[in-house]
């Protein structure tokens, strides 16, 4: 008993030095994927070189019905049941520019001088809309301007100072704080939600979940973007 014993013991050195080991498969909005993702995910990486990463860049924000993934980063949630949810970001949307194109209009002190600016959008014209109301001005101002189907394509154009564009400063963090983009404005859009984790209760105990989970947030409170009080 005591030789068994001491060879499950041993076992279990070994597997706890060996580190975990497998396939572990993410989904996540296509902004955060590219905006904060892949930016950080090599560290996770590098700490579990035994485990095999699959990033799936999900169109529907808010997935969390994909029998294939282990857990989803999404934005906002749906509740589902036996999907658990916890806050994992927050997040505001507003008008972000290049420092040039801001010079272009006087740094946008007047700003109804936003009627004059080339507005980019994704998808359709809502956020916009939806901000410029909350700023006081009329919505149809916000109907005009460039559509792209794609943020990324978005991203690429403000950065290039090709218009403004109302952005998340989650994923577009790194660009504010180098100075690539400026906010010109304080209202923004979607306070009230942001990003989860939502993860199928049958993968709650997951090593490799739970692993992901843990240097997910500690990563993100590194970057001071996990909301106050949540562990």
């Amino acid at each position: 008993m005591r030789r068994a014993l001491s060879m499950i013991a041993a076992s279990s050195v070994r597997a706890a030095q060996e580190g975990l080991s497998g396939t572990l498969t993410v989904s996540c909005p296509p902004g955060f994927a590219s905006g904060w993702l892949c930016l950080h995910i090599r560290d996770f990486a590098e700490r579990h070189p035994d485990i095999v990463l699959r990033i799936h860049s999900a169109r529907n924000l808010a997935e969390t019905d994909n029998p294939e993934i282990d857990t989803f980063i999404t934005f906002g949630h749906e509740l589902r049941a036996h999907v658990a949810a916890e806050p994992l970001v927050k997040v505001e949307f507003t008008p972000l520019c290049s420092p040039a194109y801001l010079t272009r209009f006087n740094g946008f002190g007047d700003i109804r001088a936003l009627q004059h600016a080339t507005l980019l959008h994704i998808g359709d014209f809502t956020d916009w809309e939806d901000w410029l109301q909350i700023a006081g001005l009329p919505a149809e101002m916000g109907r005009r301007g460039i559509c792209y189907s794609d943020m990324n394509v978005v991203y690429t154009a403000v950065l290039a100072g090709e218009g403004i564009a109302i952005g998340d400063t989650v994923i577009w963090r790194q660009a504010l704080e180098n100075g690539q983009l400026v906010r010109p404005f304080s209202p923004s859009l979607h306070t009230e939600t942001g990003y989860y984790l939502c993860t199928p209760e049958a993968n709650l105990e997951n090593p490799l979940v739970r692993e992901f989970h843990n240097w997910l947030k500690r990563r993100l409170e590194m970057n001071h973007m996990r909301p106050e009080g949540d562990g």
